[in-house]
């Protein structure tokens, strides 16, 4: 009689690693250098260039960033038959962490709006914006459905040139 139990036993042991394997695994999710086109669903994306800027705008009308503001040039191609909305993007860092594009362009050159509409086989070109950390991220774009994605890699590259805030006023 102990041999049914160890049959038993096995059957129970095996039956999780046997179907634990049938699990349909995510696709992992491509990355593309800078320069690239990018390919999601119908659209089809280039990051052109970036710039991190500590301000936008002068005078009474700039804008200072809570860490730093990431300007990214980036164009978009509809290769579908109608009209599609681009989704909005997204930057993730090495840590995971994910930070939506701003909603406010206000000082900002040739900024693309939240609500960027392409019509069959045209392209816009533009400039969004992101207020992190420094540090190197990924750019995440989707297709107009917003189910398919990809990732542009932006290298870090802080300018030397860029203007720096001024410090703390000190009281005498």
């Amino acid at each position: 009689m102990a041999y049914p139990r160890s049959i038993s036993a096995f059957l129970l042991a095996a039956i999780p690693i046997l179907f634990g394997g049938c699990q349909e695994k995510a696709k992992p999710v491509p990355v593309y250098s800078m320069g690239d086109k990018v390919t999601a669903g119908h659209l089809v994306y280039t990051a052109l260039e970036t710039q991190w800027l500590t301000q936008l705008g002068q005078g009474a009308n700039q804008r200072i960033p809570q860490n730093r503001f990431l300007v990214i040039h980036v164009a978009v191609t509809n290769s579908g038959g109608s009209q599609a909305t681009v989704p909005n993007f997204t930057v993730e860092d090495d840590r995971g962490s994910s930070f939506a594009e701003l909603t406010n362009g206000d000082q900002l050159a040739e900024w693309m709006s939240s609500l960027k509409l392409v019509s069959p086989t045209d392209s816009i070109q533009g400039t969004i914006l992101f207020d992190v950390v420094p540090r190197h991220y990924r750019l995440r774009v989707f297709d107009e459905n917003a189910q398919q994605s990809a990732l542009i890699d932006i290298p870090l590259n802080v300018s030397p040139d860029a203007p720096t805030l001024p410090g703390p006023q000190s009281r005498e």
